[in-house]
């Protein structure tokens, strides 16, 4: 069942199942669990889009003084895509790069 569903700055619909949130982030990352609405948003709104493993992008936000809220997801063609993974890290890597926010 999906949980909600939010636009890809590829303007794709990408969804979080409730398989994803509650049986993967919840269970391998729980102190994502007040972070519902921000993995939402980081996928609408990221100040990055970094290349993940096979065709996966990883969208990237700050949320506090070093710390960067990765969301791993895949866009399966034009009109679906998926949330794989959320979890938060120390920096991101540069070198992946593949869009940047103007702001």
């Amino acid at each position: 069942m999906n949980l909600d569903t939010v636009k890809s700055i590829n303007d794709i619909p990408i969804r979080l199942t409730d398989e994803r949130w509650y049986e993967h982030i919840l269970v391998e990352h729980p102190e994502m669990s007040g972070h519902f609405e921000t993995i939402l948003s980081t996928i609408e709104n990221p100040k990055f889009v970094l290349r993940g493993h096979k065709g996966t992008k990883i969208a990237v936000v700050n949320v506090g003084r070093i710390k960067w809220l990765h969301v791993l997801y895949r866009e399966l063609n034009r009109t679906d895509g998926f949330i794989i993974s959320a979890y938060i890290k120390s920096g991101y890597n540069e070198n992946l790069i593949i869009w940047q926010s103007d702001n």
